[in-house]
């Protein structure tokens, strides 16, 4: 069986928790099955969840998490800030035991992500889109497939690149598709909005598809981009009416059935998390 996809969330809500209340809300996404948590891209250090407190707590939950699971997990800090305080932030996280960050690299800009590739801290950088839709939507803007190059010749790990449609990003099956194709394979054969490219060993980066999503939108988001992606879900495992650790659990369902061709309502009959996520959200 080929390999899964990783599941990824964001700690919600977006404002409001604390650092130990923003851990616990990451233990619970961890302990239900999800390979990922990060930090929301509007969550740098304010006042009542300081950058420090949280670095420290959530590395402490994650560890637990991993004791308890078995499993690798990962936290992905938002270090996003001027380019100096950045690279404290980073130096931190990395001194704490953390092996990733999460930057907004149009906010942060273009030069400053260069900064953070080329430090020796080697970490595993999660690049966030936020506010390229001021470009990209624009009639006279940049192409979000033309900010994906960049972000792939700078040297980032990973990227977000929409949901084809799937949740509550703009961006079609096609234009999503060429993205991904784009920043994951070695030769680009051209066609529509591509064009034919070599990248001549540039490494490529892991497609992450969020905003939106939900357990009943993976097979079909798993049909049109593949299994090689990272599937992000917030509220799809937040809002679940079981709590996070059922909302985690119905998202590594979802996958389970889709990776082994089970129709989901089917495997749905014997996984409560799964049948509730698509009694309270539905299918596509």
């Amino acid at each position: 069986m080929k390999k899964r996809p990783l599941v990824g969330t964001i700690v919600k809500p977006k404002l409001g928790l604390g650092s130990r209340e923003h851990a616990k809300a990451a233990y619970n996404a961890w302990v239900g099955g999800c390979d990922i948590v990060k930090d929301d891209e509007n969550l740098t250090s304010q006042s009542f969840n300081r950058f420090d407190e949280r670095l420290k707590e959530t590395l402490k939950m994650r560890d637990r998490a991993e004791s308890e699971t078995g499993e690798k997990k990962m936290y992905m800090i938002n270090i996003t800030a001027e380019t100096g305080e950045m690279m404290k932030r980073a130096k931190k996280a990395k001194k704490a035991g953390n092996e990733y960050a999460m930057i907004d690299m149009l906010t942060s800009g273009f030069s400053a992500l260069q900064t953070l590739r080329a430090s020796e801290l080697g970490l595993v950088i999660h690049a966030h889109r936020a506010g390229h839709a001021a470009f990209t939507r624009g009639k006279h803007g940049i192409s979000m497939l033309t900010i994906a190059k960049i972000a792939r010749l700078i040297g980032v790990d990973q990227l977000h690149i929409g949901t084809a449609r799937l949740g509550k990003m703009e961006g079609s099956p096609e234009e999503v598709v060429g993205i991904e194709q784009e920043i994951e394979s070695g030769m680009i054969k051209g066609k529509g909005h591509v064009l034919e490219q070599d990248w001549f060993g540039i490494k490529p980066v892991f497609a992450v598809a969020s905003g939106g999503l939900y357990a009943g939108a993976v097979p079909k988001l798993i049909r049109i981009m593949g299994s090689n992606i990272i599937i992000q879900a917030g509220g799809g495992v937040h809002g679940h009416k079981g709590g996070s650790v059922s909302g985690a659990m119905s998202m590594r369902q979802a996958i389970d059935a889709a990776m082994n061709k089970i129709p989901l309502k089917e495997y749905a009959e014997k996984h409560r998390e799964l049948r509730q996520a698509i009694e309270q959200w539905g299918m596509v």
